[in-house]
């Protein structure tokens, strides 16, 4: 498997490809590098997304346009980016197809959500490795939930995936050649909370193997907002307006102006060296 290859190579080789490199947090994250609710993940990975020219300095556009660039790929695996972006093709392609079937489950046109994703999307995916062996912490990744429309994750043989329902967290057991899809932030908005986005969070391995997973971000295009929906009134009946995310701030009816919030409380060493405007910004 290709991902494995991608870990298998020596630590200097990924640690070129660091996601510091870039604005559109595309490359990789060294072990203890990411964070979640302000504590440390234990997992390292490769994020990628459709190849993308970065807006030109001083394009004095939103900053969220800065989300958008190419992809850092491992020389010596060249055959990754081939396989990486034909999935992402064929992935498009199945969850185009969950957001209409779930459009008209709303009352609403079947075609509802396509012009968030057709012609343009950035959707956005991981590689990524929880290392077994983690004693200091049971945090593979933090309790959260996402800022899209959609994630699908593709677990390996090596659980610790689990689940918020209700109050209690349920363990996502893998099962080979499926995928678990969660809710996001922007179909919690969207539905105006009648949909509300999955938190989850990933256990590291308490045995010898480590866990890889696959996980898919169905994100639409940057630009696009996502107002509630005028719902059927035996569905608005059940709407739970949740306008906060789970650490109480604002969830933006604007996916890149979400999106890129969320990212920056995640990567602050990105957030430092490309971003330094919006954390000024943020500070007054």
């Amino acid at each position: 498997m290709e991902a494995r290859r991608f870990l298998s190579l020596p630590i200097e080789e990924r640690q070129a490809l660091a996601l510091e490199n870039s604005a559109a947090f595309r490359g990789y994250t060294t072990l203890g590098d990411e964070r979640t609710r302000g504590h440390t993940d234990w997992r390292d990975q490769l994020d990628f997304g459709p190849e993308q020219e970065a807006p030109p300095p001083g394009h004095g556009g939103p900053a969220w346009c800065r989300l958008r660039g190419p992809n850092q790929w491992p020389a010596s695996i060249p055959e990754l980016s081939t396989i990486a972006l034909s999935w992402l093709d064929d992935m498009l392609e199945l969850g185009v197809k969950v957001l209409r079937a779930l459009a008209l489950s709303l009352g609403q046109p079947m075609d509802h959500f396509d012009s968030a994703f057709i012609p343009n999307h950035d959707l956005h995916a991981k590689i990524i490795r929880y290392p077994a062996g983690n004693r200091d912490s049971d945090q593979g990744v933090g309790l959260h939930h996402d800022s899209g429309l959609l994630t699908f994750i593709l677990q390996g043989s090596v659980p610790g995936l689990e689940v918020q329902i209700g109050d209690e967290l349920i363990r996502v057991e893998p099962l080979p050649g499926a995928y678990v899809m969660n809710l996001g932030a922007m179909m919690q908005t969207a539905t105006n909370g009648y949909f509300l986005a999955t938190p989850h969070r990933v256990v590291s391995p308490d045995g010898d193997e480590d866990r890889i997973s696959v996980v898919l971000f169905f994100n639409p295009a940057f630009e696009s907002t996502f107002e509630p929906l005028d719902l059927p009134p035996e569905l608005a009946r059940h709407e739970r307006p949740q306008p906060v995310d789970l650490k109480g701030e604002p969830i933006h009816t604007r996916f890149g102006e979400n999106n890129l919030k969320v990212r920056l409380r995640s990567h602050p060493d990105v957030a430092a060296r490309h971003y330094r405007d919006v954390l000024t910004t943020q500070e007054k």
